[in-house]
């Protein structure tokens, strides 16, 4: 079973966190919300306590099949700040696994080189963060193994996307159906 990591700092976007942990659990991922701190009570920018599944020196990163970054403010500038995630940013980007991020966090690959010639989105404002990028509008951007996508109103989409690389588009559009969403 592929088994997704979902990076939670001080000031991250719930709803954005939280919406790609709920879809795919349902479309049966394994999925992991991991503090970057040794605390696994983690509150988002609104003030919503939520509590990870692990801290990130608990986290196995060769078990994972994908890293998701969340965005949210001072989330995001909290993630960059994370050493040892960067590191696994960067390992799992050359490795050619999947790494996703969205609202604010975009920015934290532009930062890495890692947009450079892709297409990729963010939250309004954002845009000239995302370095070497193709910048698009669109809700979701997927250029090879790297997904963006722009906040917390495309969030359903991104998780449905990020669902639907690992379980397919059949059972994404089933789960989207489950949960009543409409395009």
């Amino acid at each position: 079973m592929e088994k997704i990591g979902i990076f939670l700092a001080e000031g991250y976007e719930e709803i954005e966190a939280l919406t790609v942990a709920d879809i795919c659990r349902r479309c049966g991922l394994d999925v992991s919300l991991v503090s970057i701190t040794e605390e696994r009570m983690v509150k988002s920018s609104h003030n919503v306590a939520v509590q990870a599944d692990l801290c990130l020196s608990e986290a196995d990163f060769g078990t994972y099949d994908m890293l998701v970054l969340p965005g949210g403010m001072p989330g995001t500038k909290n993630l960059e700040a994370c050493g040892k995630l960067m590191e696994q940013v960067d390992a799992f980007y050359a490795a050619g696994k999947y790494i996703a991020a969205i609202c604010a966090a975009p920015s934290i690959f532009g930062h890495r080189g890692i947009l450079r010639g892709r297409n990729a989105c963010s939250y309004p404002g954002f845009e000239s963060h995302l370095e070497g990028a193709r910048v698009t509008e669109g809700p979701v951007e997927v250029s090879d193994h790297v997904i963006t996508s722009r906040g917390m109103g495309t969030a359903i989409d991104f998780a449905l996307v990020i669902a639907g690389v690992f379980c397919g588009r059949e059972k994404a559009e089933e789960t989207a159906e489950a949960v009543v969403y409409r395009k």
